[in-house]
């Protein structure tokens, strides 16, 4: 049987909620040569809706579409790395005309490809250390993806992290390349805001004013309750519209948790029964405690007054102030000077975020694991 609330893989359009205005936008910027900024928490949904636009007719029929998600990159070198072998790997299999321009364009790497007896065809069998000058590299890409025989639609996610490189002039090396090219177009996604409005809104930063700027907020509870209700239904089994609102104001409009919670709602809920609150608690119990061991190693590897501000700040939910002599008392934290140093480490390990003044922990599910260990059970929100 078929679980129509779908985690992992793209989501077919009948199991796609909403997003039909942002779906628009996309295509209507990309299709008429434009670049688009995309700012959402992280988990909102951003790459199931850039992956949903490249598979609409409109796209898929005339672009090649890349997708590189480069959070965990520390380096120029890596994300050169990791753009590349996208590339790479995406045109061998949609275009050999464009697959050998690409080769034959890597003149920095094209002496580190394998060779696949087989297909008669090169191989990515690059090493990190085998791009010596990443700089060149990531020119070669571009000129590559300039020439191809079809334009080229471009996402980066998490784009904010290129700040965090130690290479100086990082987005102005980028911008260089970007703003010459007619062939290729970009999306640019981002979790962190405050980096990321910086980077594209500032008159002082190089991609200031270079690309659209689009928002993702949270799917409409009139959107997202009938969806929910409506699913369940078409597999003869019912859910109470009440709880979908509990579960929606728990992770605060969050996409992915929320599919999460009910597609496991959904497998333990049985055919012709009716999806409880009290499975909704247990199915919420169960993936905190499936993450509980990655969450507790990350635990393990703070020091005890980074771990002393995250249970404060995750009891707080949204906390201001964090270095005032109140809030200090409430916690029983160190110092001012102790918690400064303590939330600008968690901040530099995305453990920690801050928006208009607040601090809050931006991995909902982490921070409803550190309230857990604080209380007995999960506690729902109260309904308005």
């Amino acid at each position: 049987m078929e679980n129509p609330f779908i985690i992992t893989g793209n989501i077919p359009e009948k199991y796609f909620c909403d997003r039909r205005e942002e779906s628009k936008k996309v295509i209507r910027t990309l299709s008429n040569g434009g670049n688009l900024c995309m700012i959402s928490p992280r988990r909102m949904g951003k790459s199931k809706l850039v992956r949903f636009c490249y598979d609409k007719p409109e796209i898929a029929d005339n672009y090649y579409t890349f997708y590189i998600d480069i959070l965990h990159t520390s380096s120029l070198r890596e994300f050169t790395y990791l753009f590349g072998q996208k590339v790479f790997e995406t045109l061998n299999t949609k275009s050999r005309k464009a697959f050998m321009a690409l080769v034959q364009g890597l003149r920095s790497i094209n002496a580190k490809f394998g060779f696949d007896p087989i297909t008669a065809t090169p191989t990515f069998s690059l090493e990190l250390g085998d791009i010596s000058h990443p700089e060149f590299t990531l020119a070669e890409i571009f000129t590559s993806l300039e020439k191809a025989d079809r334009p080229c639609i471009v996402a980066f996610d998490e784009f904010q992290q290129i700040t965090k490189y130690p290479e100086e002039n990082i987005e102005a090396l980028l911008r260089s390349h970007i703003q010459h090219l007619s062939n290729v177009h970009f999306i640019f996604a981002g979790s962190e805001r405050h980096l990321v409005t910086e980077m594209f809104l500032s008159s002082a930063r190089p991609f200031y004013n270079s690309t659209s700027i689009m928002e993702l907020h949270p799917i409409s509870t009139e959107e997202y309750i009938p969806f929910v209700c409506k699913w369940f239904r078409a597999y003869e089994r019912d859910i109470h519209k009440k709880d979908v609102l509990r579960i929606y104001g728990l992770f605060g409009g969050n996409t992915y948790y929320m599919q999460k919670t009910f597609h496991e709602a959904f497998i333990n809920t049985s055919a012709g029964g009716v999806c409880t609150i009290d499975i909704l608690r247990q199915t919420i119990d169960e993936i905190l405690e499936e993450a509980g061991d990655g969450y507790r190693q990350i635990l393990s590897r703070i020091p005890e007054r980074q771990k002393e501000l995250l249970y404060a700040i995750a009891t707080e939910g949204k906390a201001q102030k964090i270095m005032s002599a109140s809030f200090i008392r409430k916690y029983a934290l160190t110092s001012s000077s102790a918690v400064q140093a303590a939330s600008r480490k968690l901040m530099e390990l995305d453990l920690l975020t801050m928006e208009d003044s607040s601090y809050y922990i931006p991995d909902i599910l982490f921070r409803m694991y550190l309230q857990r260990l604080r209380e007995s059970d999960i506690l729902f929100l109260p309904l308005d």
